[in-house]
């Protein structure tokens, strides 16, 4: 791979032409018209529908009007500010209205009587606010019921969310913490008027208004109901956590929600195969990022998204060249450009439940979103370990590229769940995720971590998120040589590659064994 060749693509990219490449924007159409003209000019072929470089994707976008928050402890607001301090949305049409509801606070919002935690403790929600902490007890713990460290189902907000409304909670407010969400506040204050997408036609949805808050505020606002918020933190990570009640404490808002249709599109590339055409390796990135966005203080609208995710966009269009440029595999390569990731991985669980080619013969997906502009590495981080035999792959391609797997860095942000090839995991097919890992040439593991974490907290998901003319981008290089080497290998053979014994991935893929020679 050409270090030089995918720091051109990136500089492209996330240049202020692509409007931050946000779906139904503008910059859609030069985003798209961008990567297909790479595609063929490396003499790949149109895999999209209909002989096209495209798949359609329909969505629903949820645009939030005139919206008002506020949250009072015996009578008196808070000084809040939407967006900075506490951001609403809600997928229910129509207006969404809550006045003066008491809070009520279920920690982790854990329901999970069968793992010893019962965090609603059979409380009636009628309307109330159920207040909870992201994640799930375990975050900050080596092993427990729920996968330790790793972020487990239970830490998500949809199943939080489910649990509350089930016992009639009229809304729910999560309490943000950089620990437990592993990004800042400021990411969801930048995306607080964004409006929001579903796949496919609006639900019909009842209560659906959902608030988030910063911690700090969570802290005053408890203290000002008498309660030490950190303290009962600490409580909710043990099975003995019941809810409390948020005495004289309530929340109101005030919005309308907007739906209405748009399609945007999935862009496709395909090396044909050539004894075993009907069988595919997927490669994939999405395309996306946050697009325009409300200015900042010096007036820029665009988050760029050079990092998250013009890396890993480069980094396909140049295994798509390699494979371009090398003879033909005996099975067929798709290089799929996703839309809408950071809406919820839309335009991967569009391909994954509308495949364009079987997923009963896909062998195996690759996805590349490196969340990293590293300098030359020594490792690979693994995400998500313990889950299927391309791991052991993995770590052998690495090691003749010079390159050792190291531990995934932060397990309880939950990264294997929150990019595109979850939606082929959930489906049975096997799926392997690494990026450049923080072991560097120069300066070793801390120089590694520095960066990494300061582009995790201060350039994540922000305007910040910018092409930097220093980068050399040779990490991402070696990234998609061991994902081309490693893919290779599949697509020229006649392997199945599994998940391991154990694993519920396991099941559903030995469920379609008899499609597969």
């Amino acid at each position: 791979m050409d270090p030089a060749a995918i720091k051109r693509d990136v500089e492209q990219l996330s240049s202020d032409a692509f409007f931050g490449r946000g779906p139904g924007e503008a910059g859609e159409i030069a985003t798209l018209d961008y990567l297909v003209s790479q595609f063929r000019a490396a003499g790949l072929q149109p895999g999209g529908q209909n002989g096209t470089w495209f798949q359609d994707v329909s969505l629903t976008r949820f645009v939030r009007e005139n919206a008002t928050a506020s949250l009072s402890v015996g009578g008196r607001r808070l000084p809040l500010t939407l967006a900075t301090d506490i951001s609403v949305t809600s997928m229910h049409v129509g207006d969404n209205v809550v006045e003066d509801a008491p809070l009520v606070f279920v920690g982790f919002g854990v329901d999970e009587p069968t793992l010893g935690y019962d965090q609603f403790g059979g409380i009636d929600l009628t309307g109330k606010v159920a207040v909870f902490l992201m994640n799930d007890p375990d975050y900050a713990s080596d092993q427990g019921p729920f996968n330790g460290r790793n972020r487990s189902p239970q830490g998500g907000a949809g199943s939080k969310k489910r649990a509350a409304f089930a016992r009639g909670a009229v809304a729910v407010l999560q309490i943000h913490q950089f620990e437990t969400a592993s990004w800042p506040f400021q990411q969801i204050s930048n995306s607080d008027p964004d409006p929001k997408f579903v796949r496919g036609p609006a639900p019909q949805r009842g209560a659906d208004l959902t608030g988030t808050v910063r911690w700090e505020v969570a802290v005053d606002l408890f203290r000002q109901a008498g309660l030490d918020l950190p303290a009962l933190a600490l409580e909710a990570r043990t099975p003995a956590f019941r809810p409390v009640d948020l005495p004289q404490a309530t929340m109101s808002a005030d919005f309308t929600i907007v739906a209405s249709p748009m399609v945007t599109r999935n862009v496709i590339a395909m090396q044909p195969g050539t004894t075993r055409a009907d069988e595919t390796v997927i490669y994939g990135a999405h395309w996306d990022a946050y697009g325009i966005g409300p200015a900042y203080a010096d007036g820029d609208t665009l988050r760029n998204g050079a990092v998250d995710n013009g890396i890993g966009s480069a980094t396909l269009l140049e295994v798509a060249r390699a494979y371009a440029a090398a003879p033909a595999p005996l099975r067929t390569v798709l290089f799929i450009g996703y839309t809408s990731e950071e809406d919820g991985l839309l335009g991967a669980y569009e391909y994954a439940n509308a495949p364009l080619r079987p997923l009963e013969t896909t062998a195996a997906v690759f996805n590349l979103d490196p969340h990293l502009a590293l300098p030359m590495t020594r490792s690979l981080e693994l995400i998500g370990a313990g889950r299927t035999e391309l791991e052991a792959d993995l770590e052998r391609v690495a090691a003749t590229q010079g390159l050792t797997i190291e531990a995934e860095h932060d397990p309880a942000a939950g990264w294997y769940s929150r990019s595109d090839h979850l939606t082929f995991a959930e489906k049975g097919v096997p799926t392997v995720y690494f990026r450049a890992g923080s072991d560097l040439v120069v300066g070793g593991v801390n120089a590694g971590m520095a960066m990494i974490e300061r582009y995790n907290s201060h350039d994540y998901h922000q305007r910040s998120d910018e092409f930097d003319p220093s980068w050399d981008l040779v990490a991402a290089a070696q990234e998609g040589t061991v994902a081309y080497l490693l893919g290779r290998e599949i697509a020229d053979s006649g392997r199945w590659p599994v998940w391991n014994a154990g694993t519920p991935n396991r099941a559903l893929r030995d469920g379609s064994a008899g499609s597969r020679p």
